[in-house]
């Protein structure tokens, strides 16, 4: 099987502070999608790549969840993750993503909590790996 490929474009206009960005993907569920310095350090409307970055992460987390269970006999309902990214400042200056908390909760019937939370830590989803090389990650993984 081939490599699998997927894209995006970000385009940025401007200085930091001042500038503003947009995002796009192949797929156009981004297209032209704002980002800036107030979408990344402030609350102003708009996405940031943290954002982003958790996005996919609570996307393949909860998709590799789902294969790993079906391997092991279990038909999920449903699984549910929030992936909190966390931007650090530095104390040198600049800002470093430090931590991704994955919180994971599930329907999974036939299945007792313990059994749930041990399937949870045996999951290998690609953006876990990828990110995992240098960056912590805390699981948090309960039933519904």
């Amino acid at each position: 099987m081939a490599d699998i490929t997927r894209s995006a474009k970000a385009i940025w206009s401007g200085d930091l502070k001042g500038g503003k960005g947009k995002i796009s993907a192949t797929s156009s569920v981004l297209k032209d999608t704002p980002y800036s310095f107030a979408t990344r350090f402030e609350q102003a409307h708009g996405t940031n790549p943290e954002e982003l970055i958790a996005a996919a992460h609570a996307a393949c987390y909860s998709m590799a969840f789902s294969a790993t269970l079906g391997r092991q006999g279990f038909q999920p309902e449903l699984i549910e993750t929030t992936a909190t990214c966390h931007l650090t400042p530095q104390p040198a200056g600049g800002f470093k993503i430090t931590k991704m908390r994955l919180q994971t909760r599930g329907k999974v019937p036939g299945l007792d909590a313990g059994a749930f939370k041990k399937i949870a830590q045996e999951v290998e989803c690609p953006v876990s790996i990828l990110l995992g090389a240098g960056l912590q990650i805390e699981l948090d993984a309960a039933l519904l």
